[in-house]
């Protein structure tokens, strides 16, 4: 046995069998084990219990007693925009002076802005700066993410992008998912026709080929794609194997949770501006609400309305949208919190959210997410403290203490 932790205050989100998704009532379940034990060995979970059933040989190579503190499987953050080449904090002034989203755009700031420095950056330069921010990431916690691309606008560009999320995953421990992005905004030097034959007649064709995508995702927003132009470009990643994920009803009820469900999209995210028709008919399908208030808390936009969503009887997914834009930041603790301060979610909702409900999106539902016998050892060790509770309680405080990935302690976040 590799690792054996012991005297778990609280071993959190104990399940016996792998669930696809938990919704409505299910999502305040969270299954734990109190004064417990985890062991693990050859990247796996093994074993897991009460500590007076603990064997009395375990062999362990090593052993961390986790007296007074938690132990939850890795959050699993199943949208970010983690590759871009810079920040963009002069829009965050601007912001402060009263501009709108859509007024930074116009003004030539926005994706275009991000376009235009990830342009001219070279993948190596990329693929630095992306690693610094998987490892900010790592340390509060996450395990397993999905990045997109969407700042390169070119084929060339975009398939740059999805090279450096590629090599996120094999040069970190995270399990990294891809996602071409090419329809995220409509570059300066091509009519809207034009750039979407791009995206479908090259930039598709091409990100297949090179196996650089899992998914493919449009931004289904007024003044960028509609939900018409939204289908075509995901049916056509479609028939290269490509599952279809949407940026959908962000700033307006765009119709992109309705184009979501008629192409069978595995999740509709952001949500800010979501009504009773949307709520009704996700009820009919199995595509994953997902929230990210991160955004919505940066642009001073609505938040996803997950109180009435949940007791309509919906599963929601939490995120957190990390990108430099509307989200510079990856911290899923903090997406927590506000999704319990700002969205009325219980603790436990919001754990549920930010593991198996984002897991399932990301097809991890069998490999992550919980503690279940045979499962990635993805798991967490919290500072000391008495519940889940805890977690959005001290918004401002990363609780993580001790990381393992793939069955290896990874770090020390003191």
């Amino acid at each position: 046995m590799d690792i054996l932790i012991t005297h778990i205050h609280n071993l959190v989100q104990v399940r016996e069998q792998a669930l696809k998704f938990v919704s409505g009532a299910a999502m305040r379940e969270l299954p734990t084990l109190e004064n417990a034990y985890l062991a693990i060995d050859d990247g796996l979970i093994v074993d897991f219990g009460l500590m007076k059933n603990l064997p009395a040989s375990t062999n362990a190579t090593t052993v961390i007693q986790a007296s007074g503190r938690l132990v939850l499987p890795s959050f699993v953050d199943s949208h970010t925009h983690l590759v871009y080449a810079d920040t963009r904090e002069e829009e965050f002034v601007m912001k402060l002076k009263g501009a709108t989203y859509q007024e930074i755009a116009a003004s030539g700031g926005g994706i275009l802005n991000s376009a235009r420095k990830l342009q001219q950056a070279s993948e190596d330069e990329l693929f630095e700066k992306a690693l610094t921010r998987a490892a900010e990431v790592i340390k509060t916690g996450t395990g397993a993410i999905e990045i997109k691309s969407g700042y390169g606008l070119t084929t060339k560009d975009e398939l740059k992008m999805l090279r450096v999320a590629r090599k996120i995953g094999m040069a970190t421990p995270l399990t990294v998912k891809t996602t071409l992005l090419g329809a995220h905004a409509i570059p300066y030097d091509k009519s809207k026709e034009q750039y979407i034959a791009e995206v479908v007649e090259e930039m598709i064709p091409a990100a297949a080929e090179e196996n650089l995508a899992d998914y493919v995702d449009v931004f289904c927003e007024t003044g960028f794609f509609s939900p018409e132009e939204t289908a075509y470009i995901v049916e056509a990643g479609k028939q290269y194997g490509l599952i279809p994920r949407l940026h959908a009803n962000q700033l307006n009820r765009s119709g992109g949770v309705q184009v979501g469900l008629k192409t069978k999209a595995i999740s509709v995210d952001h949500l800010e501006n979501i009504g009773d028709e949307e709520i009704d008919i996700l009820k009919h399908s199995l595509t994953m609400p997902v929230s990210l208030p991160g955004a919505a808390f940066f642009l001073g936009l609505p938040f996803t309305p997950a109180r009435q969503m949940i007791d309509a009887g919906l599963p929601l997914g939490i995120a957190s949208d990390y990108n430099p834009g509307s989200a510079p930041g990856g911290s899923m603790p903090f997406n927590i919190a506000l999704a319990c301060i700002k969205m009325r979610m219980l603790p436990e909702e919001a754990i549920n959210a930010t593991t198996i409900n984002t897991a399932y999106t990301l097809g991890l539902s069998n490999t992550h997410a919980t503690i279940t016998k045979g499962k990635v050892a993805n798991v967490f060790i919290t500072h000391p403290m008495r519940s889940v509770a805890a977690i959005p309680y001290g918004f401002s405080s990363n609780p993580v203490d001790q990381v393992i990935l793939n069955g290896k302690i990874i770090t020390d976040t003191k």
